[in-house]
């Protein structure tokens, strides 16, 4: 990259003076040298719209100028980029019409504090997610969070607070999410009040581990928090660890969830368990009514 470094400065200049809407800008050397930040150049780049970087060590926006900022920016995609915490809350604060933030293969813990009028996407796929935290996104409506990760973390923190447009939510982990909505953290058998829900959301995507009677319980709990699901996703993880057989006696005595009740007009699952389970769903008095609106598609 060094050797290089002044000649992609010079041509991001160039960009910059063309007044560049799109830029995909992908360091390949290899081994990665990821030492060396992406020149800070592309600040100056305010016609971008749409922005993809993947492989490079973010600047340290200390050191920009105050008045450095992407006034037009409405797309940003981070590919294996090295970015802290302060970093993104810089790019969030400078960026007032951004609507879509994705973040793909971030390998070191990656911890979110979401504060945006203009956010309406936000997409984290294959990367550590060890927190999220939702502040104050009065526009969002999608809120992807990362599934099959071969990083062992134990748990990740998801905190939604002021996000009432979301209406596509997961892939939530029965295992590894730690849910809070507001001020409650969301535990097996946790009683749902009104300021843990959240209505707004149509679409749930769940992983869940049938075998293991916590996990169940915990997807009852997550259920709960959101009373107008309409269509729900389950995906059933399999596992060598089993804690008890769920039957049709402990979902009769798990009483009503609102939204399997009254709302879902579409479940699609997973897995082998996962149609067994939805049969028990489907006998059990308290959820009557899936026999009858819901479409049950196994893929």
């Amino acid at each position: 990259m060094d050797l290089y470094r002044d000649q992609v400065v010079r041509w991001l200049q160039h960009l910059a003076v063309k007044g560049v809407q799109e830029l995909v800008l992908i360091n390949r050397p290899w081994p990665l040298d990821l030492d060396k930040p992406i020149p800070t150049t592309f600040f100056s780049m305010a016609a971008l719209t749409r922005l993809y970087l993947g492989y490079w060590r973010f600047p340290d926006t200390a050191g920009l100028p105050r008045g450095a900022s992407f006034p037009h920016l409405r797309e940003l995609g981070l590919y294996g980029v090295f970015i802290n915490s302060r970093d993104i809350h810089f790019v969030l604060a400078r960026s007032p019409v951004l609507a879509i933030l994705c973040f793909q293969g971030h390998i070191s813990p990656l911890r979110l504090r979401l504060v945006s009028h203009s956010l309406r996407c936000v997409q984290i796929v294959g990367s550590d997610l060890e927190s999220i935290d939702v502040v104050d996104t009065p526009l969002l409506e999608r809120l992807l969070l990362p599934m099959n990760l071969t990083i062992d973390r134990s748990s990740s923190r998801i905190k939604i607070g002021y996000a009432p447009l979301l209406r596509l939510f997961g892939c939530l982990e029965t295992a590894k999410h730690v849910l809070q909505i507001g001020n409650t953290v969301i535990k097996a058998g946790t009683v749902i009040n009104p300021s843990a829900m959240v209505a707004s959301v149509k679409t749930l995507d769940l992983k869940v581990r049938f075998s293991v009677r916590n996990d169940v319980k915990m997807l009852q709990s997550f259920l709960r928090c959101f009373p107008n699901v309409e269509t729900l996703h389950i995906h059933s993880k399999k596992t060598t660890e089993s804690t008890a057989r769920l039957n049709l006696k402990f979902w009769q005595e798990s009483g009503a969830i609102e939204c399997i009740k009254s709302h879902i007009s579409s479940t699609k699952t997973t897995e082998s368990t996962g149609r067994l389970k939805l049969k028990f769903w489907q006998e059990s008095s308290a959820f009557e009514c899936i026999a009858s609106h819901v479409n049950v598609m196994a893929f």
